[in-house]
């Protein structure tokens, strides 16, 4: 079975503080219903830079909010787990990729 990220990019802010809890517990539901298929859940990001290739620093940059990473048979799965996360219904949208080991590790 193949690993694969699902990356949080943008995603609305809720409208109340009851939105809110209603979005985290669909989300919650969700992750718990991935079972053991979950390898890493709800990994949010927070003070996000990035180092340019001059070496630079731009503080704020990236459309990342998180990242869960799951098991699946394969991409078509792994996008079908994706297109039930209720995080879409934020306004936000989902990268999935596939985890490849490197040579040598492990």
């Amino acid at each position: 079975m193949s690993q694969f990220v699902i990356v949080y990019l943008g995603g609305g802010e809720p409208s109340s503080p009851e939105e809110g809890e209603q979005n985290f517990a669909k989300y919650m539901e969700w992750l718990s219903s991935l079972g053991s298929a979950a390898v890493s859940p709800a990994n949010p990001l927070k003070n996000s830079s990035t180092v340019n290739p001059d070496g630079s620093v731009t503080v704020g940059t990236t459309g990342m909010s998180g990242y869960t990473i799951i098991e699946a048979e394969s991409m078509d799965s792994a996008l079908e787990i994706a297109k039930a996360c209720p995080f879409i219904d934020t306004g936000g949208s989902l990268e999935v990729s596939e985890l490849l080991e490197m040579p040598g590790q492990k």
